[in-house]
């Protein structure tokens, strides 16, 4: 009985000492760390009110010659009791959370979409162009120079502004969409300060939505375990002010640009074999290939 006394207080300090407590918040989630919240107030009441409840019936029970025990094997008023309890317990638990999740999955009109997209063992974004619309994609179209697959037959995807870097910079206090794709295995974005994460799974997209609230630089992790080089799946997440945001945006290159240099570095190189500056196996030709 002292054990049990002494491990329910031992776990209710620990919890209330210990420092793994969530990451300052950076997004408009706050309410998922209230439902994280209420779940461990029940689940923590319930886990004190058992133990010390155990304690306290070995205790009172204990051993002893001259008592006589009684065979009850049944008491309905006690079985109504915990039934309603539990029930009540888990409406609490459960509604909160409900509620966060159809927020979660509810994305609001005009919101901006960016998708991400997952490889062994790295991160790359795509944002849309001028025209505001992501332009088709298809798997048979990944290659080295065209890692999205973007069709490039598709015109809304001319303009599209691919980046195939780990960085990520995003507006603040502007709803994002972010679309997640997989070129391989499962993968997992997660931020912790953002409170969201989401599978990516080959095949499919999947999505969430977010609001950034604070300017910063934030870790981007892989959170599925996606093979040997899973440890280095790290990404950054830039949140800027608006017009930091544009100024960058509007540094980095369109998917037709992108598709016109890869054409004319590999003309270069092909033209350097040709005219014999380059030989295959020399220095230049393992640069250029």
């Amino acid at each position: 009985a002292v054990a049990l006394v002494l491990v329910t207080l031992g776990t209710v300090v620990f919890h209330l000492v210990n420092p793994w407590w969530f990451t300052p918040i950076a997004s408009n989630w706050g309410f998922i760390d209230t439902t994280i919240d209420i779940t461990f107030w029940v689940t923590g009441t319930v886990f004190i009110a058992v133990l010390l409840f155990t304690a306290w019936c070995t205790y009172k029970y204990r051993y002893d010659p001259n008592r006589r025990s009684v065979y009850e094997p049944e008491d309905k008023k006690l079985e109504w009791w915990l039934i309603g309890l539990t029930t009540i317990g888990v409406i609490i638990m459960l509604a909160p959370g409900l509620v966060a999740w159809n927020e979660f999955v509810t994305v609001p009109k005009g919101t901006a979409e960016v998708e991400v997209l997952a490889k062994q063992w790295s991160w790359g974004y795509r944002f849309p162009g001028k025209d505001g619309v992501l332009g088709k994609t298809s798997v048979k179209l990944i290659d080295d120079d065209n890692v999205f697959g973007v069709d490039p037959k598709d015109a809304k995807g001319q303009d599209d502004v691919v980046i195939d870097d780990s960085e990520l910079h995003l507006p603040l206090d502007k709803p994002v969409k972010l679309l997640f794709r997989s070129t391989d295995v499962l993968h997992n974005f997660f931020v912790p300060q953002f409170r969201a994460k989401m599978d990516i799974i080959p095949g499919t997209v999947t999505y969430y939505w977010f609001t950034p609230t604070k300017v910063g630089t934030y870790n981007a992790l892989c959170f599925e375990l996606c093979g040997t080089g899973h440890y280095l799946m790290r990404g950054t997440v830039i949140i800027d002010k608006e017009n930091d945001f544009k100024a960058w945006l509007a540094e980095q290159p369109t998917f037709e640009k992108s598709m016109k240099e890869a054409a004319r570095a590999a003309n270069q190189g092909f033209a350097k074999l040709e005219s014999g500056q380059a030989k295959p196996g020399n220095e230049n030709s393992k640069r250029v290939f």
